[in-house]
């Protein structure tokens, strides 16, 4: 990794220390590498020593699996979705929401609507949102959404929410196939964002947004702006004459 990079690490504590009283977030884990963190998530939420595939769970709502690198991201259809490592945001979230299975949509929609809305009020960008889990910039896609849930016997269901979100890479670091077609932060804005403030923003989006669709038992949390660019730390800590 380049030293940008480096210092712009995630780290679980941080993290959760700007997010403690959600329901997302309320416990993190940064992974240095893994498969899909779908597939991570749910070994996390396993009896020690059950395979994955044996349900029951044991249900951490609210649980969030960052990888700074996923070697076997999941899109729609079965695609690969492509996670260079240290320049993107990887995550997956899990759920527990009182909706049929048939619903899983409602996730999804949740999902990229906080996504569109981080980006255009932290940054000024115009966000358009692509059915049924994409999010664009200028037509080309900056994050995506994977929704996967689990039966489960005489409790609410499961729900993994993998969220994907190019931020750093040049256009270079998508593979061939896909220049012209990705696009990241980073390349819309012509500067380098900071990974944990976008990672902040976007828990505190969704878990606003959870509470007011999913758990509205729960009152909102109130929270304060966290998100500044590269460049916007620089001129904070350097200011003009």
């Amino acid at each position: 990794m380049s030293r940008v990079e480096t210092l712009d690490r995630l780290i679980a504590d941080q993290l959760h220390a700007e997010v403690r009283s959600a329901v997302i977030g309320r416990h993190i884990v940064v992974l240095e590498q893994t498969g899909s963190t779908n597939d991570a998530i749910l070994r996390f939420a396993s009896p020690q020593g059950t395979p994955a595939s044996r349900a029951p769970y044991r249900v951490d709502e609210g649980l969030v699996l960052f990888a700074e690198h996923q070697t076997a991201g999941r899109g729609q259809r079965g695609n690969r979705w492509e996670s260079t490592a240290g320049k993107g945001l990887w995550f997956s979230i899990l759920l527990q929401p009182e909706i049929p299975l048939s619903d899983s949509g409602q996730l999804t929609v949740w999902a990229i609507t906080a996504i569109s809305g981080v980006i255009r009020s932290e940054f000024g960008l115009e966000p358009t949102i692509k059915l049924p889990n994409d999010v664009q910039l200028t037509g080309q896609k900056v994050a995506g959404v994977l929704v996967e849930m689990r039966a489960q016997d005489k409790a609410p269901h499961l729900a993994v929410v993998g969220i994907g979100i190019n931020v750093n890479q040049s256009r270079h670091d998508f593979p061939g196939q896909l220049q012209g077609r990705a696009i990241s932060l980073a390349m819309a804005l012509g500067q380098q964002v900071n990974r944990r403030d976008l990672a902040i923003a976007l828990l505190r989006k969704l878990d606003l947004a959870y509470r007011e669709k999913f758990s509205k038992a729960v009152a909102p949390f109130n929270y304060s702006p966290a998100l500044t660019t590269t460049r916007d730390k620089r001129a904070a800590k350097f200011p003009k004459a």
